[in-house]
């Protein structure tokens, strides 16, 4: 009976994440806490521990982003990056990716990869090259930015669950980031040797036929030499944000693409505003690296402690918010309006609502669930990262799995540095084509290069996933060895 009842229980928590996924949005949160009342109210589970810290980071760090957003930061970041990756076109496969992970790692945030797509094709695409390898690369290597980053909301999640492991985020830091850049190198290497040329590509070539799209100037040569003929400008444009313009050669008279670069304007202040925030973040890793930084204050035993980083991260983020804000002049109701917030208060309620369920449930069924779970992963450690890695493929919610998945690894005794390495596990959050960024490489790639096919786990960013997924493990698991807890 009582196996029978936690199978029940097993069914409301799993079907409440597959309505909240259904659902979107907001949804994924409040089914989380319809499936606590659920187990509460129907079978008398004790309520599991509200995450209360876990919440309140993430709101802090959005109204900082918010606020850094309305004053123009973001437009002064996405500058920034715009500028590096089309000043390296021949190296695009290799900076694009690590610059979409080091943007993400200092926002917290993986929508500022958004205003990078168009830069990325428009680079690989003048240049003639395929733009699937880049695109890919770079819409993967940005979720590894997630589990790098001080300021994400998983990583809010992941330091309050890590809390008394003797795992702070110096330690997590020190694994999460370095095992990130190796695998950023080792998927840039994958996914340059894959895929067609453009020119070999049957997709492309069916496209220029058809006039929708066109030969770019840097293979026109090569295009007249396959064609036989004059190499002509088809009637559509490749351009997803201006495109190449033509002027006229002296000699010969063959039209001559001029370098056009993409300029992202960037409002008055928007570099204080970010430099403000950046300088919020590194004082967070600062406090995280030195504790003795730290105000401390007498326990129950009457030994002094650091408080904790769950409270700094709250008081630098709330601070940097403000400090944007007073020196800006932005008014606080602007920061209100920001995408922004909004995605950011999505990601707060869905840690809240998923996180309360998982908790009612694992807390109340610790014999039952734990000692099997935790014989199966001591037995088999990489059995953690195969979950986590589906899971967060299933629920699209980076923050929802690791409130879900990590206090059962914790539970069942596996050491704090194996967990963490294997944490980044989710990347499988690319599993399948439900992600904005990934809609939008697509749509954007008017080449036909990057695609989704009718297989959902199969597409352009299966193979990058997949090898940035063993990439991150395993660079994560030898790198644990030498960090001292």
């Amino acid at each position: 009976m009582e196996y029978l009842l936690v199978f029940l229980q097993g069914c409301v928590v799993i079907g409440a994440i597959v309505l909240g996924v259904r659902t979107g949005g907001l949804g994924l949160g409040l089914w989380g806490v319809v499936g606590t009342v659920i187990l509460v109210f129907a079978f008398h589970l004790p309520p599991g521990a509200i995450p209360v810290d876990a919440f309140f980071i993430i709101i802090a760090v959005i109204t900082a982003s918010s606020a850094m957003q309305a004053a123009g930061g973001i437009d002064y970041l996405v500058a920034i990056a715009s500028k590096i990756i089309q000043r390296n076109p021949k190296r695009l496969t290799y900076v694009a990716p690590l610059v979409a992970f080091v943007f993400t790692v200092l926002s917290g945030t993986s929508n500022i990869f958004f205003a990078l797509i168009p830069v990325i094709y428009e680079t690989s695409y003048r240049n003639g090259q395929r733009p699937e390898r880049a695109l890919a690369a770079s819409t993967v290597t940005s979720g590894l930015g997630i589990t790098a980053s001080p300021v994400s909301a998983a990583m809010a999640a992941y330091i309050v669950l890590m809390d008394g492991t003797g795992y702070g985020l110096p330690q997590i830091l020190l694994i999460t980031v370095p095992a990130a850049i190796v695998a950023c190198i080792a998927t840039s290497f994958v996914q340059q040797h894959l895929g067609k040329d453009l020119l070999d590509d049957p997709v492309f070539m069916k496209r220029v036929a058809e006039g929708t799209v066109e030969v770019p100037e840097a293979l026109q040569e090569r295009y007249a030499a396959r064609v036989g003929g004059t190499a002509t400008r088809a009637g559509g444009s490749a351009s997803a944000t201006g495109g190449s313009e033509s002027v006229g050669s002296e000699s010969g008279g063959r039209a001559k693409a001029a370098p056009v670069l993409i300029e992202h304007p960037v409002p008055e202040g928007g570099a204080t505003a970010a430099w403000i925030f950046v300088t919020g973040t590194l004082l967070i890793v600062l406090l995280g690296l030195f504790p003795g930084l730290r105000p401390a204050f007498p326990d129950e035993e009457g030994e002094l402690v650091p408080i904790g980083m769950s409270t700094v991260i709250e008081m630098v983020m709330f601070t940097v918010a403000l400090v944007i804000i007073l020196v800006r002049k932005v008014k606080p109701s602007l920061v209100v309006e920001q995408p922004l917030l909004r995605a950011g208060f999505v990601a707060a309620v869905a840690l809240f609502g998923i996180a309360w369920m998982a908790d009612t449930f694992i807390s109340a069924n610790e014999e039952t669930i734990i000692e099997p779970l935790g014989a199966m992963i001591e037995a088999n450690p990489l059995m953690l990262a195969v979950a986590l890695f589906l899971v967060c493929g299933l629920t699209t919610s980076q923050s929802a799995t690791t409130n879900t998945l990590i206090p059962i690894a914790l539970a069942a005794g596996l050491a704090p540095g194996i967990i963490t390495a294997m944490w980044p596990s989710l990347i499988g959050v690319w599993l399948f084509p439900a992600n904005g960024s990934q809609i939008a490489a697509v749509e954007t790639d008017l080449t036909g290069s990057t695609k989704l096919t009718q297989v959902p786990i199969w597409h352009s960013f299966t193979i990058p996933m997949l090898v940035s997924w063993v990439a991150v493990v395993i660079a994560g698991l030898l790198i644990q060895l030498v960090v001292p807890a």
